[in-house]
């Protein structure tokens, strides 16, 4: 049974009062200009409003969430140089019921209300969007009516990917799923609620986009009002399709399936108890992005136009953008007036392989450790910034006394690389004197992602080499296709480690993800519905030069991984609604 989340506001909320009551201090009587709620309902501006709410806390960076971080500096992928950030602490494993900063209840919750409110007045006959038009009327009322279920599913994505995890009795949970605004009735009745299942919430929000699909049109093209291009950044049938192929992805993970189908055993380490089940959510996964990939078209893989790019790139399916300097602030070098705050990992540039596709481990790739960047994976240098590499008309000294070093400065980087993915290059956006903005992308879903959930879910279904039915393509095949698009130039390894079989790709496709998603707030979540080993210390390089000018490199320890218990692979619920109800089950560990 579903039980309803209560809310601890049940008015007409700020977002009608502040613009509609007034009040009059004189004395004198007036005439009552408030009011209420049929009237209310009625503006076509603040009832779409509360939808509009719901589209705002989407976040807008990828740093917005996470207080000026990005996600990656809690993993194997970077470190922050801000000590006092909450995600500095969360690397450390300093999580717990009181303090999560990478939880977002209350905001999903909130929004539930937005899109609930909305759904409850702003598409029945006390409205109307077009006095003029009744087809213009009834495609805005149903073009709102998708984007306000899309909404809610992907709200409730984002409660699902933060709070879903098994209990200490191996059940699967996700969160309580909320299908109306409540009464004061309701709100009296906080022993009622509960978590529903995993698979309960999954059904739902699939629901949701099943409805929203029906809705929504293809993608908004043209120069009309409604479905032109002026509204390209809201819910579409391909964002549709997208989050369901992500959201099956989640859903058949190992961590997310009841002690049925898998059991944890330990720190990255897991085992398959029914495999019939546990491949069978991988088939669904399969399908979902296959039906996805025939809507979305090719992917264009990520090249550094798309970070700046006035206009869409073909790339992004659902993105947000800002016009500031804020991440160049935030991740550029001291020497260049910034803070160095993000710091890639020396783990992190370890995985990208050479240009001929072989790993650097690999004799057959030619690595030079006395070069250790020349001929490398195009993919690199889209995604740090390393010694040597020109910015803004200076190039990067980050070796041992150089302007760009700890020993230059240090506020400077503590790995000794510095972020370049989604920052602008452009000349004096920093200038003390007269600093400027550019255009950022925050890119909340990607066409490559979407090819990597097909390659992740059909190697898992069939594996590496099978073309599962109704697809056109094996795991193995969009492997090959992204690296080529990124730029590697033999696909040769590729089917070496596919003859290993599944469980060897399974770990080259999950690397493949950490570099296409490095810095897109993904590896967190990748790492943990996967089960895979967190306590890896974050690494970085010490570069000392000698008198001739020559470099030598060494990898030095940075920063700890404390997340050496298996309660870790979850986020724990707030503390305030698990004292709400004694029905209210934690996850494993906490």
């Amino acid at each position: 049974m579903r039980i309803n989340k209560i809310y601890k506001n049940i008015t007409l909320y700020s977002v009608l009062t502040g613009s509609l009551f007034s009040c009059n201090m004189d004395l004198e009587p007036v005439l009552d200009n408030t009011y209420g709620e049929e009237y209310a309902f009625g503006l076509p501006d603040r009832t779409e409003g509360f939808l509009m709410n719901a589209y705002a806390n989407v976040p807008n960076t990828f740093v917005a969430e996470y207080g000026g971080d990005f996600l990656d500096v809690a993993t194997d992928n970077a470190v922050t140089n801000a000590f006092g950030s909450d995600l500095y602490r969360v690397g450390a494993g300093a999580v717990n019921p009181q303090n999560n900063p990478v939880g977002n209840w209350s905001n999903a919750y909130n929004q539930f209300r937005n899109i609930h409110i909305f759904l409850e007045n702003g598409l029945g006959d006390n409205i109307t969007y077009n006095l003029t038009d009744p087809d213009a009327d009834m495609t805005k009322r149903m073009n709102l009516k998708g984007e306000a279920f899309f909404l809610r599913a992907w709200w409730g994505f984002t409660l699902l990917k933060q709070y879903g995890g098994k209990a200490q009795n191996g059940e699967a949970l996700g969160y309580p799923i909320v299908l109306s605004s409540q009464s004061f009735e309701d709100a009296a009745e906080l022993e009622r609620i509960k978590r529903n299942t995993y698979e309960e919430c999954v059904e739902q929000i699939m629901e949701d986009l099943d409805s929203a699909y029906l809705y929504l049109p293809e993608e908004y093209t043209g120069g009309d009002p409604i479905l032109g291009n002026q509204n390209i950044g809201r819910a579409d049938r391909k964002t549709t399709l997208a989050l369901k192929s992500r959201l099956s992805v989640y859903a058949a993970s190992p961590a997310y399936r009841s002690n049925e189908v898998t059991v944890i055993n330990g720190m990255g380490d897991f085992t398959v108890v029914n495999q019939a089940a546990f491949e069978e959510k991988w088939v669904e996964a399969a399908q979902h992005a296959q039906e996805a990939i025939d809507l979305i078209g090719n992917f264009s893989s990520l090249k550094t136009g798309d970070f700046n790019n006035n206009n869409t790139p073909n790339e992004f399916i659902w993105r947000k953008y800002q016009n500031n300097r804020d991440l160049e602030t935030k991740n550029y070098p001291i020497s260049e007036f910034g803070t160095a705050r993000t710091s890639p990992s020396q783990n992190l540039v370890d995985a990208f392989p050479m240009e001929n596709g072989y790993p650097i481990n690999d004799p057959r790739s030619g690595f030079d450790p006395q070069n250790p960047y020349e001929g490398r994976d195009p993919r690199l240098e889209l995604t740090v910034f390393y010694n040597g590499q020109n910015l803004n008309g200076s190039n990067l000294e980050i070796y041992e006394g150089g302007k760009d070093s700890k020993t230059g400065n240090q506020e400077n980087t503590r790995t000794g690389y510095y972020l370049r993915k989604w920052l602008s290059v452009q000349n004096g956006l920093l200038d003390p004197v007269n600093p400027s903005n550019d255009h950022h992308y925050h890119a909340l879903i990607r066409k490559t992602e979407i090819y990597l959930n097909f390659a992740e879910a059909s190697n898992e279904a069939f594996g590496p080499t099978v073309i599962g039915p109704e697809m056109n393509q094996s795991a193995v095949d969009v492997i090959k296709s992204i690296r080529s698009a990124a730029g590697i130039k033999d696909n040769s390894y590729v089917d070496e480690v596919a003859g290993m079989g599944k469980e060897a790709f399974r770990d080259f496709i999950q690397n493949e993800r950490r570099l296409e998603l490095a810095f897109e707030n993904q590896r967190y979540f990748d790492m943990r519905r996967w089960i895979m080993p967190l306590t890896e210390p974050v690494k970085g390089t010490e570069i000392n030069m000698d008198e001739e000018g020559n470099l030598s490199f060494e990898s030095k320890e940075v920063e700890k991984r404390r997340f050496d218990n298996v309660r870790y692979y979850y986020l724990p619920l707030p503390y305030d609604e698990l004292v709400k109800s004694p029905q209210m089950i934690n996850n494993l560990g906490w």
